[in-house]
């Protein structure tokens, strides 16, 4: 991944009927800067596809842009251009500006022609069923397949990934699994459960079904949510805190950074009594196995040895 601080885009811009710009398209991307002549004889080759499709009131037009990382985005293309280079691998989640990205991005309705405004799709429902185009979903953002084909990547069910998305080579994706924008793996993962914003998961880590990881700074604290390397959140658990490498969460279990969690490893207390911590004290620690204990109710936690998880090769080739 370069280091630059400014990426480029050449591609096509959606344009409504009343002017609002619904989306813009970046199959080329790149960190750095774009090369003037290099641009003049992509406009040529984007100039021919670009034109009207009266069946959605809509007209594409080319597009070029470079934006500094460092700024907020500034403009609907602006904000679609980040959020391709996050998912053509160009630049690292959590390491752009996306303040204010919400108010650059339209409501849009989405059909399987292309974007277009909610109103028109309303008013020209007759003229779309007639074309055979159907709406698929009402959103500010769109599916990441529809812009980017990730390259080594299974995506069981497109409409749960969202443009924005980092997923590494190996990524299995299967059909309850979820990954927001700004958001995904850095490495080969399996992911069954939820990646909110913000939250990045390691390489060979495994996100049960049913999982769920809270978003980024959640609750207000100071402690990025991410997962580290070979860990395991096991169906229908749930965490709020970071984990390092090779830590277990145990299914059904819900972790967050105000849990209290029995340290059955660690010294007793003064009173001869396991020790008492927020689940905050722990996060970011390796080698770390949280469960429920059956009896008490209690989550209770210890250090482990060894690694947390062994992906299948064969899934994640």
């Amino acid at each position: 991944m370069s280091n630059a601080r400014t990426v480029w885009g050449i591609g096509l811009t959606t344009i409504a009927g009343d002017g609002t710009v619904l989306d813009a398209w970046f199959p080329e991307v790149s960190a750095g800067d774009l090369d003037a002549a290099d641009a003049a004889a992509a406009a040529m080759t984007w100039e021919a596809l670009a034109g009207a499709d009266d069946r959605r009131n809509v007209r594409t037009e080319p597009v070029q842009l470079q934006v500094d990382l460092d700024q907020a985005p500034a403009s609907t293309a602006d904000a679609y251009l980040r959020l391709h280079a996050l998912s053509h691998l160009v630049v690292r989640p959590n390491e752009l500006n996306l303040d204010g990205i919400f108010a650059h991005l339209p409501n849009v309705a989405w059909t399987t022609a292309g974007p277009m405004l909610p109103a028109d799709a309303a008013r020209l429902r007759p003229l779309l069923q007639r074309h055979g185009i159907q709406v698929q979903g009402l959103d500010k953002f769109p599916r990441l397949t529809d812009y980017v084909l990730p390259a080594g990547v299974r995506i069981a069910d497109a409409s749960r990934v969202r443009l924005g998305a980092y997923l590494s080579p190996g990524t299995t994706v299967m059909h309850e699994g979820f990954v927001n924008f700004n958001a995904g793996t850095l490495g080969a993962s399996m992911v069954e459960g939820r990646i909110s914003q913000g939250v990045v998961v390691g390489e060979g880590s495994d996100i049960g079904g049913g999982a769920s990881i809270m978003g980024t700074l959640s609750g207000g604290g100071s402690v990025r949510v991410s997962i580290g390397e070979r860990t395991l959140l096991g169906a229908n658990a749930g965490l709020g805190i970071a984990l390092g490498d090779d830590c277990i969460l145990e299914a059904g279990v819900y972790l967050t950074a105000g849990s209290k969690v029995v340290l059955v490893d660690g010294p007793n207390t003064a009173d001869g009594g396991k020790r008492v911590v927020k689940a905050a004290e722990l996060s970011g620690g390796n080698g770390l196995l949280f469960w429920r204990n059956s009896v008490s109710g209690a989550i209770e936690a210890k250090q482990r040895t060894g690694v947390g998880v062994t992906l299948n090769e064969a899934l994640h080739a």
